[in-house]
């Protein structure tokens, strides 16, 4: 059974050279001589089996990358909404040459822990526009995933830029992640932002901004929080965009902030 994977195996790695062979551009292989050729592979993988475990690197990688290019052309083809929706909050200069997208929930582990990042990153930067858009994607799970996303853009439709991002921060700082935030927890966000708590018609005029903003994420490609977007509000192209699901280093998003601006 062993012998007979890595024969199938060998075949695979093999495919498209035998394809080559086949219409004729080196030589003609018989069934019988690929049969050969198959086994020689095999006998050799098995004895280098560190090969099977280049190839799938190898192809993993080359995924990774062709998933990266097709989620920077979703970007680059999805830019107006990413950066001039006038329904998602945003801090700092509206005519900004550069904007930091992110889709985050209040409830994700790790947009926890990149809070204080971006925090320190908007504070770095009051020349670029920080976009947030509220992506609820454990209110399955936790339903304070949507009671705090629905809150953010009830303070941001009705109190603006530094009450939302009062709010945003608010939120983050209990430390309250995977389960554990609590209405007390929005309720006390909401007091810092000096704001009042949302009706529930406010509540239901924010569904339409947060069901846009799952729709945007997955036609991106993105399959969970944190994603960011960095880009040029105008003028975006792949050499000055940037595209960083998940987790990220404060360096690699000032690095991403200086490309953007830069062009390059």
């Amino acid at each position: 059974m062993k012998r007979q994977t890595m024969t199938l195996l060998a075949s695979l790695v093999l495919a498209p050279t035998l394809a080559f062979a086949a219409d004729g551009a080196t030589a003609d292989f018989t069934p019988a001589q690929q049969e050969a050729i198959g086994k020689i592979a095999a006998d050799y993988m098995l004895q280098h089996p560190e090969i099977l475990v280049q190839v799938s690197q190898k192809l993993q990688a080359q995924q990774a990358d062709q998933q990266q290019q097709q989620t920077l052309s979703a970007v680059l083809a999805n830019s107006k909404a990413l950066v001039n929706d006038p329904a998602t909050p945003s801090y700092g200069p509206k005519d900004a040459k550069v904007a930091f997208v992110e889709f985050f929930d209040y409830q994700c582990l790790y947009c926890s822990h990149m809070a204080p990042v971006v925090e320190q990153t908007v504070k770095a930067n009051p020349n670029v526009r920080f976009v947030f858009k509220e992506w609820p994607i454990f209110g399955d799970r936790w339903k304070a995933s949507i009671t705090a996303a629905e809150t953010g853009m009830a303070i941001w439709k009705e109190k603006g830029a530094q009450a939302y991002f009062d709010y945003h921060n608010s939120i983050y700082r209990t430390g309250h992640d995977e389960g554990k935030l609590t209405d007390a927890d929005i309720a006390g966000a909401v007091k810092a932002a000096k704001a009042t708590a949302p009706t529930d018609a406010q509540r239901k005029a924010t569904h339409e901004a947060i069901a846009a903003n799952d729709e945007l994420a997955r036609t991106l490609g993105f399959s969970g929080t944190p994603g960011f977007v960095v880009m040029p509000t105008s003028g975006a192209t792949a050499e000055n965009t940037s595209v960083l699901p998940g987790a990220v280093s404060a360096e690699e998003l000032q690095a991403a902030i200086v490309k953007a601006q830069s062009g390059k």
